[in-house]
């Protein structure tokens, strides 16, 4: 073995660099899933608030939401999170119900993801 071979394999000057570049991916990749994560539960969450509160003021405020298509915007008014979602807004045997579906799609490294979502409330 020659000396620069020798020097090259004792050297440790990019030891870090190297250690940093095979981290680095799995720290990104856990980072935005993180974000998604976070992402998709903000708006489960938005669409399961839309629907309670719309049901509720199609059961108890006829003046704002005395209708099956003032219901659905006011469900739509009252959403947080991605895209826009679907009301619907009917009388059943439980009393004024309110569904609400939406998809959230997410772009992967490699694919894309859709994530469907679905809530649903009834107010007697």
């Amino acid at each position: 073995m020659g000396v620069a071979a020798t020097r090259l394999a004792i050297c440790e000057r990019a030891a870090s660099a190297v250690e940093f570049a095979l981290v680095l991916p799995s720290l990104a990749a856990l980072l935005i899933g993180g974000i998604y994560s976070g992402i998709l539960v903000y708006s489960a969450a938005g669409l399961h608030i839309a629907v309670e509160q719309a049901a509720r003021c199609y059961s108890v405020n006829a003046t704002q939401c005395g209708s099956p298509s003032t219901a659905q915007t006011y469900a739509a008014n009252q959403y947080y999170g991605m895209n826009t979602p679907a009301f619907t807004a009917s009388k059943q045997t439980c009393g004024h119900q309110v569904s609400g579906t939406v998809t959230i799609a997410f772009t992967a490294v490699v694919t894309n993801v859709s994530v469907p979502l679905s809530a649903t409330a009834c107010f007697p």
